[in-house]
């Protein structure tokens, strides 16, 4: 049998596991400290729901679960490949949100605000920062049109990424409908937008030439592309530029207001307006932003308002929006940079002979009150078994019965 994890996947050693739990348990205090509340979902979905959740390319990426015993014999039969599948590994937090808050909504508050820290799973070509099986760690307030909203999130959101010592960042914002009028202003049809979005997206990996390679590529017409090559060319494209292009002076309003009010609660971190902030899903209808690190490069996090999607479920507009930390980015980052969890308490090694058990217990049991601590049956090459420990995050050691005292590493 293999031991290698399957592509797309980790292994983490006790010192990563370390990590990763101080992370999220950081995240998720501040979320809690903010009033947000945890749920779960399954992590498996209705194929039919995950369909039709308007998750852009994320759609192309859903594991799919194959029907069991007789319906799968009988699809096999048939030899209809969309019948094959039921069900499906959800791909992110927002989908599931949607559903069961349309199950549940009877017995939560309204606004409800919620946490998110689970697992998801995309069928990605793995790669250097993509995986298959991912963390993500959301929060999300659903029931209000209130931009009140976007800047709790904002401001709940940048806490958290301070408080796990991420280092600087800049929050950046857009609003979709102020967006999409720009792109008509520019001479592009309503129903070619959200495939032109999509080769904005592309903007930091491909450049300005590759974007307007694409959407030549795609046969839009060359005077639209010139006119928001323009656009996109104007460094920095600003809240006033985009006023003066278009008529939609309410997603300018929103846009700005936000921007005050973030500015207005803190000093910390930098919020501006950026034309090119797409976000690729498709449920997004509104504000939609991200952070990215001033030290590292690429997004930290990211989200927007998704008015639309709960709708699906209930047949009435539900108003919501959402934000995203990129957990296993923010991991990556700070494994690299050699990070260290502050005020750990420190982990010491009791080594002792089998006759000795009952007293080497009582000796761990009282450095417990002050250290964690875990027992090892002395073993013969005690100096390599004490390199060990060390590679693995030990910081002292104490042989019951020889020792003094401690002997830290």
């Amino acid at each position: 049998m293999k031991i290698s994890t399957v592509k797309g996947t980790n292994d983490y050693l006790p010192r990563e596991a370390a990590l990763r739990d101080y992370l999220m348990d950081e995240i998720l205090r501040t979320y809690q400290s903010c009033g947000f509340q945890r749920i779960m979902t399954p992590v498996i979905e209705d194929i039919e729901n995950l369909d039709k959740s308007e998750g852009g390319e994320n759609l192309n990426l859903i594991f799919k679960v194959l029907k069991r015993g007789d319906k799968l014999e009988k699809a096999l039969e048939a030899k209809d490949e969309k019948e094959l599948c039921d069900m499906g590994l959800r791909y992110d937090l927002t989908l599931p949100l949607s559903r069961y808050y349309a199950n549940n909504r009877d017995k939560l508050l309204s606004p409800f605000k919620c946490i998110q820290i689970d697992r998801v799973y995309r069928a990605e070509r793995p790669q250097k920062g993509r995986l298959r099986e991912f963390y993500q760690c959301d929060i999300d307030i659903i029931g209000t049109t209130s931009l009140t909203a976007e800047v709790e999130l904002i401001t709940t959101t940048a806490q958290a990424l301070k408080n796990i010592g991420i280092g600087d960042f800049k929050v950046k914002i857009n609003n979709r409908k102020l967006l999409k009028a720009i792109l008509l202003k520019a001479g592009f049809q309503a129903e070619e937008l959200d495939s032109v979005c999509i080769s904005i997206d592309k903007l930091d990996k491909v450049g300005l030439d590759g974007v307007k390679e694409e959407l030549s590529a795609k046969e839009f017409q060359a005077e639209s592309i010139e006119k928001l090559s323009g656009i996109l060319a104007t460094k920095p494209f600003t809240l006033e530029e985009a006023e003066k292009l278009c008529t939609e002076e309410e997603s300018v309003k929103e846009i700005r207001f936000i921007l005050d009010s973030v500015k207005a609660l803190n000093s910390e971190f930098n919020i501006e307006y950026d034309i090119t902030l797409i976000r690729g899903q498709g449920y997004y209808t509104g504000t939609v932003f991200e952070v990215e690190s001033t030290k590292f490069r690429g997004a930290i996090a990211g989200g927007g308002r998704y008015d639309n999607l709960i709708g699906k479920f209930l047949n009435e507009s539900v108003p919501a929006v959402g934000f995203s930390i990129g957990f296993e980015r923010i991991f990556g980052i700070l494994t690299d940079v050699g990070f260290q969890i502050p005020d750990r308490k420190k982990q010491i090694a009791v080594l002792y002979e089998e006759k000795d058990f009952l007293g080497a217990m009582e000796y761990a049991n009282g450095l417990r009150k002050t250290y964690n601590a875990a027992m090892y049956v002395k073993p013969k090459k005690t100096g390599k078994f004490i390199d060990r420990l060390q590679e693995q995050g030990c910081d002292g050691f104490y042989i019951y019965g020889q020792s003094e005292e401690i002997q830290f590493l």
